[in-house]
């Protein structure tokens, strides 16, 4: 066979490529002068816990002081709620991109972060998805990376985020990915319930073990057993219920409320918080055995302003999904979304775009809900968009959950305390309702 008829070989296209920041820290000034770590992409802890990857000895550094994320943008330093502040090129910071290479202060101690000019290229495969996860955008590439990555495991992983970023969609699409997919997944919300039965609804009781238990009943580990349990805004964890948190994560095994048995579970645990847990350690009110144990894997779901390419990218996903393929997204409503800022991230914009989609554009704002939907939205509105039954009861129940705490509210006078203790529910996560909803023009306390 002559050379020339040797077929060509198929040249496949590579996989896409994100470029992170080939960056070196190093130490220049205090105890620990001359040490040097260089930065992996996400996140670098630094104090003088053992757990940190770069320790100090620094009595002046906090436990977790603070930490160094290279993220596909660049790189980010934020304090984690130290006792004596980070300082990036002389000035106090909360959170800060590095423009480029830069000091950073902290106790007595000083770091250089050295960025090199030629970034390090990581391939990941190509998606715009991960299950229910959209986003085509770097930032969301990388965290569909580290979501499939964690899938096959039975690892912790811990989601941090803001509000509306889609913490539990995330935790959902995990384990769908996962061979505990068949398992059920079981969502509760730490802080939705009262402190004193939050220990009841995870690991059950017996019958008698307090007033009310007329029952035994088993907890929500067991409920989720040979699946997922996922706990969102772990952060409002009773200080009292962690170390019992932390013995069912390493044991895997609960013990009910008023039982002196221990029983086995075998459930994958994946919690969230829109806080930083690392913060709440400095502060004294999360135990930090428990954060390292729940952050084996973490992964930050960015907000919308952070992933602006995403926007439209979503938007005509949304509408797709309520309206059909073969039903543009009107300018008007393109126009308006370009002209918005998001505050309340994937969430809300989901929101704009069904109101827009199921009334028609034009319809005025709610007043008093900018989370759940327009509060005089009707069961039929739902019927006829091309919504399936799932979505339409979420997004009919957060209209309800809206509703609700606005009556209370106004049953109340705008005391907080009393509605939570009407509804049941801690005063933090009934402020946290309030300011998903955007319960506006209520009388405060």
């Amino acid at each position: 066979m002559m050379i020339s008829d040797v077929p060509a070989t198929d040249v496949l296209p590579k996989p896409p490529t994100l470029h992170f920041a080939d960056a070196t820290v190093r130490v220049i000034a205090g105890p620990n002068a001359g040490a040097t770590l260089q930065l992996e992409p996400g996140t670098t802890r630094i104090g003088t816990a053992p757990s940190c990857q770069l320790r100090l000895s620094d009595s002046a550094v906090s436990r977790l002081h603070c930490e160094i994320r290279v993220e596909s943008g660049g790189v980010r330093v934020a304090d984690s709620g130290s006792t004596n502040g980070t300082y990036v090129n002389g000035l106090e910071i909360v959170e800060a991109r590095l423009p480029g290479n830069a000091r950073i202060d902290l106790g007595k101690t000083t770091l250089m972060v050295e960025i090199r000019a030629e970034p390090i290229e990581i391939a990941f495969a190509p998606r715009d998805h991960f299950g229910p996860m959209l986003g085509a955008s770097a930032a969301m590439r990388q965290v569909f990376h580290l979501m499939a990555t964690a899938a096959p495991t039975n690892t912790t992983v811990l989601f941090l985020g803001e509000t509306g970023t889609g913490k539990e969609l995330a935790a959902r699409a995990v384990h769908e990915a996962s061979k505990r997919a068949s398992g059920p997944f079981v969502s509760v919300d730490c802080g939705a319930i009262a402190e004193h039965l939050i220990e009841s609804e995870l690991f059950g009781h017996l019958q008698g073990a307090f007033t009310g238990a007329t029952a035994n009943r088993n907890g929500l580990f067991q409920e989720a057993d040979g699946g997922t349990l996922f706990l969102d805004e772990i952060g409002e964890l009773p200080m009292s219920l962690q170390p019992k948190l932390l013995r069912a994560l390493e044991e895997r095994e609960v013990r009910p409320v008023g039982s002196t048995q221990s029983r086995r579970v075998d459930t994958r645990v994946i919690v969230a918080t829109n806080r930083p847990l690392a913060r709440a350690v400095n502060l004294g009110t999360f135990r930090e055995d428990l954060y390292y144990r729940l952050a084996v894997i973490e992964i930050v779901l960015p907000p919308l302003r952070d992933r602006i390419d995403d926007i439209m990218f979503l938007a005509n996903r949304f509408y797709e999904d309520i309206m059909g393929s073969d039903v543009q997204i009107p300018q008007e409503v393109l126009a308006s979304i370009q002209g918005r800022s998001w505050p309340g991230n994937v969430r809300e914009l989901r929101n704009f775009v069904e109101r827009s989609a199921i009334l028609g554009w034009g319809v005025s704002e709610p007043v008093t809900s900018g989370a759940a939907g327009d509060p005089s939205m009707s069961l039929e509105a739902y019927a006829t968009a091309k919504l399936p039954l799932k979505e339409a009861r979420v997004r009919c129940l957060a209209t309800f959950e809206a509703q609700y705490v606005l009556a209370l509210l106004r049953k109340t006078g705008g005391n907080v305390t009393r509605a939570a203790k009407i509804a049941g529910v801690s005063r933090r996560y009934l402020h946290r309702l309030i300011s998903e909803h955007k319960l506006r023009d209520v009388p405060d306390e």
